[in-house]
């Protein structure tokens, strides 16, 4: 299995058979959105950069998508585009299929909480998924994370925009995945507490992985102020630098 990282939580894992597209936020620096925060972080239009110049050679290569959720930093107008044209078999929560096929996207999986679907020649399981401290993640809306399972393949969860919670607590210790994916931006909005795991949730987030973690939601949009640098330094604080990988845009992990 190798994980191509893209720009923030848009990544395209790469199977024997199969090139999944994650999240795809496509678009060219400042095309998603406004600032997501105006007075706490500078505002930038999103996302803040570009992606890297292989990107495209890569998700030229999708054969499915998953969506997690429809912020439009997980899903972009050009991603739609993408998608579209192509007609790309997309896979997302029963919550989002009736939105993603209104806009002409063609959904052909859709999965449940806890409940699991067929997925290519594998399953995947939804994992519920809770933006946000408090208050702010009923606004932020559902989410989901996937457990997967394909034969032949490393198991794989992809966390999602999250904090960590006793769902995401029963996935790495009950499921045991071997790679584990995480938003570890530290996003948060003008008001209200953090969307995204604090750095004490992604430390205690990678002591519980069994497997690989690997780092995602970093440098590519103005509300998501942890830098890779603070975070390997706090991961290496801990002793934990050897269970996790932080890739740099357009780099490609090889997963054993």
């Amino acid at each position: 299995m190798k994980i191509h990282h893209l720009r923030n939580a848009t990544m395209v894992i790469e199977t024997k058979d199969e090139f999944i597209l994650v999240d795809p936020m496509l678009g060219k620096k400042g095309t998603a959105g406004p600032p997501f925060t105006l007075f706490r972080f500078k505002p930038k239009r999103n996302p803040i950069l570009d992606l890297p110049a292989n990107a495209m050679d890569i998700v030229t290569k999708t054969t499915h998508c998953l969506i997690t959720h429809l912020h439009p930093d997980h899903l972009d107008k050009e991603a739609e585009k993408f998608l579209k044209s192509n007609n790309t078999p997309i896979t997302c929560s029963t919550k989002d299929e009736k939105t993603l096929k209104k806009r002409g996207l063609n959904v052909v999986n859709t999965v449940n909480y806890w409940e699991e679907s067929k997925f290519l020649d594998g399953n995947i399981k939804g994992i519920p998924a809770k933006h946000g401290y408090g208050f702010v993640a009923k606004p932020m809306g559902n989410v989901m994370g996937f457990y997967i399972q394909i034969p032949n393949e490393k198991t794989i969860y992809l966390s999602a925009d999250t904090i960590y919670t006793d769902d995401v607590d029963k996935v790495l210790k009950q499921y045991k995945p071997e790679v584990n994916v995480v938003a570890c931006g530290t996003a948060q909005l003008d008001i209200f507490k953090p969307l995204l795991m604090t750095m004490d949730d992604i430390i205690k987030f990678t002591k519980n992985a069994t497997g690989t973690v690997i780092a995602n939601h970093l440098e590519a949009v103005n509300h998501c102020p942890t830098t890779r640098t603070q975070l390997a330094n706090e991961l290496e604080r801990q002793g934990l630098m050897e269970k996790i990988r932080i890739p740099n845009d357009g780099e490609t992990i090889v997963i054993g």
